[in-house]
């Protein structure tokens, strides 16, 4: 998959909910009432992922989650990191 151009990703980013862009990567944070409920956005982050074939850097203390996305294999942001974004999104929706 080929790395976007940089207004390209500064479209896609317009999509999202809570998602930063930040140089080659997006990110997003969110806070759960515990760590239970954090852990089970995780697990269901997981299970997304692989289907996706894609899958984010995963940053939990006790209730706050931060996932970042970026495709290695490219150098930088693809539209595989977006649409996992967006399916995250959706699990919150």
């Amino acid at each position: 998959m080929e790395k976007l151009r940089k207004e390209e990703a500064q479209d896609l980013i317009k999509r999202l909910k809570n998602w930063k862009l930040q140089d080659e990567q997006i990110s997003a944070q969110w806070q759960f009432t515990d760590f239970t409920e954090a852990m089970v956005f995780i697990n269901k982050v997981a299970i997304l992922a692989e289907r996706h074939g894609h899958h984010p850097e995963i940053f939990n203390v006790y209730n706050r989650v931060r996932l970042t996305l970026t495709t290695h294999d490219a150098g930088g942001l693809t539209q595989k990191d977006f649409d996992l974004a967006m399916a995250i999104d959706e699990l919150l929706s």
